[in-house]
């Protein structure tokens, strides 16, 4: 479960959500001196009533198995796990959008990682990762980059009112930039803007690598003050192979290749011509751009190994009475981390509870067609790929959807509702509930109503706090709808000393509680299903 953010965008998420305002972050406990609804007349009752721990622990008995090998996305194991899905999906009978493509939406995603990245200055070896960052998804693929001299070239700036790029050929040839741009300190103005304001150069680097790419340059190095700091923000990015959605592999990139060096690589490189540099700076100070050949036997290999994969969105409907061109999606991811090794990470928790809560939720509501109660609106059952890989399977559907967004009425994320957090241990019949005010009062006032009419669950809504530190509205499937402007209604049972374990296996499952969920989850939907409105929208996408 849960898109993480490098330490970089958390902070900048948090300075941006900490001056607004809060959305409901208390605990709805319900009244149970009020009976709940239990007679088989009331249909919302009824079909929840089917959704069973025994069913469900089936589901997740395989779904969660050694033979599915952790379900990692592109792998054999979630191939399998799709099978599974689209095979009950099938027998249920619920319909697939596409005949001819069946119940599977084909994901592609690329997956890049470096084979060999050293780098050689006259001999001396520096590592990525200790002395060096290049991430393999922004460079292409070259063998080797290899000169007799690193041309130092100010800021790297080509702007009509300053430009380091006057009079210099660095056709094929390797740079070495400052970031930022020169600016004039008695005056406090920028030689680029001559204003105290900053340059687009300054603030987006992809300016400066596109006009080295213009220009031919076949390699940047950036000089990076604190390379510990970059290495730390980007260490797990570099870890573990890079995978981005879509069929990248014959994509041309619009940047030059780059590397960001340590001030130790760039004093090796200026070598004895450490008095042109000084020189060099001090024109730089006064708004004169100069370019320094530095004479040095450069090399570095960015080989990488880059493949496309297969995955897929799991995907069947149900065919709405009176209002079928309007959609309730309901969503849960159902890949995890694979193995590593002979361990598996088999995510019983993350998310088999969740994939297998979806699977009951639409036999529950193909229940109901079949004995002659079919929903006034359609229900879209998504099982999404990719979601450990950055929320790539549900942001792939948000941007190619089957159904039309503006048509969706609301989406329903289920991820992670197996388990029993710490706050929560003497007390099962709980749930964490996020987003469900964010676009839609009418969302969340329905999840309460029906909780507190037949489900009578504590309502936890501390994550949906915006200042909450987790930020966790942002980091499932759920996000790819709201920020689409499709109310979304996120359930989770909260972390434990299990997520993202290989120790997150069924025996830790607590079904009775899944299921209680499963049959709020249910009741939430089928009211949704039948209102006679839609619900209204009035809150803003943040």
């Amino acid at each position: 479960m849960f898109h993480k953010f490098s330490k970089t965008a958390f902070f900048i998420l948090i300075s941006v959500v900490a001056g607004l305002s809060q959305y409901t972050s208390n605990v709805t406990n319900p009244d149970k001196s009020k009976p709940k609804v239990a007679e088989s007349s009331d249909l919302s009752y009824r079909y929840a009533s089917s959704i069973s721990a025994s069913t469900l622990r089936d589901h997740l008995k395989i779904l969660a198995s050694d033979s599915l090998e952790g379900r990692e996305t592109g792998q054999k194991g979630i191939q399998m796990a799709a099978e599974y899905l689209a095979k009950n999906i099938r027998n249920l009978g619920l319909f697939a959008q596409n005949a001819q493509k069946g119940y599977l939406q084909p994901v592609a995603f690329t997956f890049s990682k470096w084979l060999d990245t050293d780098l050689y200055i006259s001999g001396n070896r520096y590592r990525l990762l200790w002395d060096y960052i290049a991430l393999p998804e922004l460079n292409e693929n070259k063998e080797i980059i290899t000169d007799k001299e690193v041309i130092f070239l100010g800021y790297g700036i080509d702007d009509v009112k300053y430009s380091d790029y006057k009079k210099i050929d660095v056709k094929g040839k390797i740079i070495m930039i400052n970031k930022g741009e020169p600016w004039n300190e008695k005056k406090g103005l920028s030689y680029v803007t001559g204003t105290t304001d900053t340059s687009e150069w300054s603030k987006n680097l992809d300016k400066k690598l596109k006009i080295a790419k213009e220009k031919g340059v076949a390699l940047v190095l950036i000089i990076e003050d604190d390379i510990k700091k970059l290495v730390e923000n980007n260490r797990k990015n570099l870890l573990s192979p890079n995978l981005q959605l879509g069929n990248l592999k014959s994509i041309v990139l619009p940047t030059a290749n780059h590397v960001y060096i340590s001030s130790t690589i760039a004093k090796d490189i200026i070598g004895k011509s450490d008095k042109k540099i000084i020189d060099a700076r001090k024109k730089l100070a006064k708004g004169k751009p100069i370019a320094v050949k530095l004479p040095t036997d450069f090399v570095i290999n960015m080989a990488k190994d880059v493949k496309v994969l297969e995955g897929n969105n799991v995907v069947g409907y149900i065919e709405g009475k009176s209002k079928k061109d309007e959609y309730i999606v309901v969503s849960a991811h159902y890949d995890h981390l694979g193995k590593r090794g002979d361990e598996v990470f088999n995510g019983a928790d993350d998310n088999a509870s969740g994939t297998s809560t979806l699977l009951e939720l639409a036999q529950a509501c193909q229940q109901a067609v079949l004995e002659g109660n079919r929903p006034e609106r359609s229900i879209v059952f998504i099982w999404f790929c990719g979601e450990e890989k950055g929320l790539l399977g549900s942001q792939y559907y948000a941007e190619n959807p089957l159904f039309p967004l503006e048509n969706t009425v609301a989406n329903i994320n289920v991820d992670m509702v197996g388990r029993i957090d710490e706050k929560y241990k003497d007390n099962p019949d709980y749930i964490y509930v996020i987003g469900s005010d964010r676009l839609s009062s009418d969302l969340h006032q329905i999840n309460e109503n029906v909780n507190q009419k037949y489900s009578q669950l504590t309502l936890d809504y501390t994550y949906n706090d915006e200042k909450d530190p987790n930020q966790y509205y942002f980091r499932s499937d759920h996000y790819n709808f709201a920020k689409k402007g499709v109310p979304a209604i996120f359930y989770f049972n909260g972390t434990h000393e299990d997520y993202h374990r290989t120790t997150d296996d069924i025996e830790k499952i607590e079904f009775e509680k899944m299921a209680n969920v499963g049959k709020l989850i249910f009741h939430t939907l089928w009211e949704l299903a039948n209102r006679a409105e839609r619900i209204v929208i009035d809150g803003e996408i943040k």
